[in-house]
């Protein structure tokens, strides 16, 4: 039995949840609404201010449908209820951010600014080096915040670049002159 899978979720206050045909599932809450389809060969049920996701045999495909279901559907209900955010962190001389309306402008070091829109569903702020970004969707987040990274990732000899705050990047030793 999948450990997380057999877990139930707690259904918090606020948190409206509707299982729909085909596995269609709406979770709405104080943040806003999420919706999504899981596979049909689970099923979700709603008992006690719980949900259970139960599964019908052991198949290996199942069994890994099982608490990836779980973990996604816990995502959703703490996305609509708390919301999710990541902090990445600009390093090095020259190197900034500056947010106008919907868009993300990164100065770093290239020949010209990098310009992000903000997708539908997640906002971004800046303070200082620090880039914040928001949302409900779990998945949405963590994308836009590794794009906004890619952009010009950490190097390890300088530790220039974007990187996440809770991040540790190795570093390591440069060239030594001879002499």
């Amino acid at each position: 039995m999948s450990r997380i899978g057999k877990m139930p979720i707690a259904i918090p206050d606020g948190v409206n949840i509707s299982v729909a045909e085909n596995n269609k599932v709406t979770v709405k809450g104080p943040k806003g609404e999420l919706t999504r389809e899981f596979p049909q060969e689970l099923s979700i049920e709603q008992k006690d201010g719980e949900i259970v996701i139960t599964r019908p045999d052991d198949q290996k495909r199942t069994k890994a449908l099982h608490g990836l279901t779980r973990a996604l559907l816990n995502n959703m209900v703490t996305g609509v209820k708390d919301g999710f955010e990541k902090k990445l962190e600009v390093a090095g001389v020259g190197y900034r951010a500056a947010k106008k309306g919907k868009t993300l402008t990164l100065t770093l070091g290239y020949s010209h600014p990098v310009e992000l829109d903000d997708p539908e569903g997640v906002e971004s702020t800046v303070e200082g080096q620090i880039i914040t970004v928001k949302g409900i969707d779990k998945e949405k987040v963590g994308q836009y915040a590794a794009i906004i990274r890619e952009k010009r990732a950490p190097e390890p000899y300088k530790g220039k670049g974007i990187k996440y705050v809770d991040e540790v990047i190795r570093r390591k030793v440069g060239k030594t002159g001879k002499k």
